[in-house]
């Protein structure tokens, strides 16, 4: 048996879509302890280099993405998996069409508060 105050479901279909900027898509969930975001990327898009307290971990779902973080690029693709330390330098160029699903703990304050400039140009 489910107890639902111990249990919220979310479906991504009931999720906002923001339209950050033309090529990126995003929806968020925001828990007490973490950000899960549902991120759509087109090809040839890019989240500049920035760094935020959150640990992250990016799951991509389809397509491609070259992480660049610090000084080292590596691909990801579809099924793959990349965890992303707090305060680590990082930036995003979109190779293929993607769906990402990211993962941040803590919550993302500055989503939230919609302090994310960055990703809106």
């Amino acid at each position: 048996m489910i107890h639902y105050s111990a249990v919220k479901p979310f479906d991504w279909n009931d999720v906002t879509k923001e339209q950050l900027n033309p090529k990126l898509v995003r929806q968020a969930i925001h828990t007490g302890a973490m950000t899960i975001a549902r991120l759509e990327l087109k090809a040839g898009g890019v989240v500049p280099a920035h760094s935020h307290h959150n640990e992250q971990v990016s799951m991509v779902v389809s397509g491609r993405l070259k992480f660049t973080v610090e000084d080292e690029e590596v691909t990801v693709g579809p099924g793959q998996v990349l965890e992303l330390k707090p305060h680590v330098k990082h930036g995003v160029e979109v190779l293929e069409d993607c769906v990402v699903v990211d993962l941040f703990t803590p919550p993302r304050e500055d989503w939230i508060k919609g302090e994310d400039a960055y990703l809106r140009g």
